[in-house]
C-alpha cells in the first residue's frame, strides 16, 4: 500500500491535476489545490461522500468545466469518452441508431439528428454485444424509453465504448444493472487495456478492477491519492485516521502538562518566569505539530420510516402480473399476463424479482399509479414511491418545497431534524432538486418517504447513487419498516439484511 501525497510530473501520465481549485459560486467550493496523477493502463476508483464532487472531476477532465485555478492536463491526443448517470431526457425520445450518432456529434439535439456516422449499424450490433444488449432485430429504431431502467444503464455505457476511447469515465456504472449484467461489466473492464476511472459505491464491484483510489474529502476540499486495490484502501484510511487520531491525543496531553508546569513556575517569580516562557513556547510548538485529522464520510442517522396507522388486513392483493417477453418477429418485447396468488398484508414485505427487461420497474409504476392489471390496492391505503430516476420528485422546486409538500400537517421543525438526519442541510433545503447529485436526490427522496408516513412502501433500486456508508442504516430502516412493502434490488448484500416474507421472480 503506498499514498501519494502530490504527483510530480511522470512520462506514462494521461491526466493530472496540478493545484486545480474549482466551486459552483462562493458558497459551493468543490475543490481547493487539488493534485493527482492518472496514469495510462490504470483502473482508477474515484471516491467521496454524496455531493462532494466527484462528477464534477470528470467534468473537468472533459472539459464541460473549467477550473478557476490550477492546471488539468491532458495528454496530447487522449480520447475521452464518458459513460453518465443517467440518460438525459431531451435524448429519451431519439431511437438507439440516433442515440449513438450522438456519440459522435455535438451536444445540441439538431445536430445529433442530422449526425450520420459511416458504418453506425454494425458499430451498434458489435458495442451492444459487448454490454449484453443484443436483443431482436430492430433494435436500431427502437425508441431509447421504451428500455427498462438496466438496460438504459447498459446503452449509456455501451455509448462510451462505442467511441473506443484511451480513457474511459465510468459514472456509477452499475446502476440498475442485474447481477449478469455486472458480471458481464466487470469482466470487461478486468479485460480493458486501456485507462478507466469509475465512480461507483459498489465496493465489491470495484474490488474486483481496482489498483487505484482517488478520494476527495469532502471537508478539505482536496484528493488524496492512493495505489491498491479498494478493499485495501479502505483499510489503510480508516488505520491513517487512528493514527492521527492517537498522535493529536498525546499532543494534546503533552500541551497540557507543559501549559500546567508553565503556570506553576510563573506563579514562582525570577528565574521560574524564563522556565514558564520555555514551558509555553514548547506547547505552542505541538500545536502547531497537530494534524487535521482525515474525518470519515459522515453516515445518515439511524431513521425510522412510520406505518399509515389507519391500515389494516390486507393492503394489495395480486391475481396477475404482466411480464415483457423479446419479440424477434415484432421486434419489440411484448407483454404476457402471468396469473398469480399474492395478498400483502400490512407489515408483509414482498422482494419483486427478474432480469433486466422484464418489467419490474414497469410493474412497480402501474401499482402506484393504479393502472396495475391484476393488482387491487385496499381504499385509502397511501403509498410511498422510491422512484429509481427520481422523476416523481419536482426538479423545479427547492427541496424544502418538495418536502413541505407532502407533509399531511406541515411541521418545520419536524421537516428540519428529518433533513438533517440524511445530510440535508440549510443549503441544500433552499437548493432545486434538479441541481442536486443523484445521490443527494436518493436521499431527499427517503427524507419524503418518512414525512409521507406511507401505508404502502415501493420501492425501485433504492441503493442507486448512495454512498455505501449509509446503506446499512437504510436496510435498518426498511427492516423495521411495519407497513406494507414492494422492493426491487440487484444488491445481494443490502436484500440480505431486509426482511422479506415472499419472494415474485418474474422470470419464473
Amino acid at each position: 500500500m503506498k499514498e501519494i501525497n502530490k504527483p510530480t510530473a511522470r512520462p506514462d501520465s494521461v491526466v493530472s491535476f496540478e493545484d486545480v481549485t474549482f466551486e459552483y459560486g462562493v458558497t459551493k467550493p468543490i475543490l481547493d489545490e487539488a493534485n493527482f496523477n492518472i496514469r495510462r493502463g490504470s483502473k482508477i476508483t474515484v471516491m467521496g461522500q454524496n455531493g462532494a464532487g466527484k462528477s464534477t472531476i470528470f467534468a473537468l477532465i472533459t472539459g464541460d468545466l473549467k477550473s478557476e485555478a490550477g492546471r488539468v492536463n491532458i495528454f496530447t491526443g487522449l480520447t475521452i469518452a464518458h459513460s453518465r448517470q443517467v440518460i438525459p431526457r431531451d435524448e429519451m425520445d431519439l431511437t438507439v441508431r440516433e442515440f449513438f450518432e450522438g456519440c459522435f456529434a455535438p451536444a445540441s439535439l439538431k445536430l445529433r439528428r442530422a449526425s450520420k456516422i459511416y458504418d453506425i449499424d454494425r458499430r451498434i450490433d458489435d458495442v451492444l454485444e459487448v454490454v449484453n444488449l443484443r436483443g431482436h432485430e430492430k433494435v436500431h429504431e427502437r425508441i431509447v424509453k421504451s428500455f427498462s431502467g438496466g438496460q438504459q444503464a447498459r446503452l449509456l455505457l455501451a455509448s462510451a465504448l462505442i467511441q473506443d476511447p484511451d480513457l474511459l469515465l465510468l459514472d456509477e456504472p452499475t446502476n440498475n444493472l442485474d447481477k449478469a449484467g455486472i458480471e458481464h461489466l466487470t469482466q470487461f473492464l478486468k479485460n480493458y487495456t486501456k485507462t478507466v476511472v469509475v465512480i461507483s459505491h459498489d465496493a465489491a464491484f470495484l474490488n474486483s478492477f481496482t489498483d487505484g483510489v482517488l478520494y476527495l474529502d469532502i471537508y478539505t476540499r482536496k484528493v488524496e491519492q492512493y495505489v491498491g486495490d479498494y478493499f485495501d484502501v479502505v483499510e489503510q484510511i480508516e488505520l491513517r485516521r487512528e493514527k492521527e487520531n492517537s498522535k493529536n491525543a498525546r499532543l494534546a496531553k503533552e500541551i497540557q502538562e507543559n501549559k500546567d508546569k508553565a503556570n506553576f513556575f510563573a506563579n514562582k517569580g525570577g528565574q521560574m518566569r524564563m522556565v514558564a516562557k520555555r514551558m509555553r513556547e514548547k506547547a505552542e510548538a505541538m500545536e502547531e505539530e497537530k494534524v487535521d485529522v482525515r474525518r470519515e464520510d459522515k453516515t445518515i442517522r439511524p431513521f425510522t420510516i412510520p406505518e399509515q396507522e389507519s391500515v389494516r388486513g390486507e393492503v394489495v392483493n395480486f391475481t396477475s402480473v404482466t411480464v415483457l417477453v423479446p419479440s424477434k418477429k415484432l421486434g419489440i418485447h411484448r407483454p404476457s399476463n402471468k396469473r398469480v396468488k399474492i395478498s400483502l398484508k400490512r407489515g408483509e414485505h414482498l422482494l419483486l424479482a427478474g432480469p433486466n427487461g422484464i418489467g419490474k420497474s414497469t410493474l412497480l409504476e402501474s401499482i402506484a399509479n393504479g393502472k396495475a392489471e391484476g393488482a387491487k390496492i385496499t381504499e385509502g391505503v397511501k403509498m410511498g414511491y422510491y422512484r429509481q430516476d427520481f422523476s416523481n420528485l419536482d426538479f423545479e422546486k427547492t427541496v424544502y418545497e418538495e418536502l413541505q409538500s407532502v407533509m399531511p400537517k406541515f411541521d418545520e421543525e419536524r421537516m428540519r431534524s428529518v433533513a438533517a438526519g440524511f445530510l440535508i442541510n440549510s443549503d441544500i433545503m433552499s437548493t432545486k432538486i434538479g441541481s442536486l447529485s443523484e445521490g443527494q436526490k436518493g436521499l431527499v427522496a427517503f427524507a419524503r418517504l418518512v414525512l409521507e408516513a406511507p401505508g404502502l412502501l415501493i420501492l425501485d433500486e433504492p441503493t442507486n447513487h448512495i454512498n455505501f456508508r449509509h446503506l446499512p442504516v437504510i436496510a435498518k430502516a426498511l427492516h423495521d419498516y411495519k407497513g406494507a412493502m414492494i422492493l426491487v434490488s440487484h444488491v445481494p448484500d443490502f436484500v440480505s439484511q431486509i426482511r422479506t416474507d415472499e419472494t415474485l421472480d418474474l422470470e419464473k
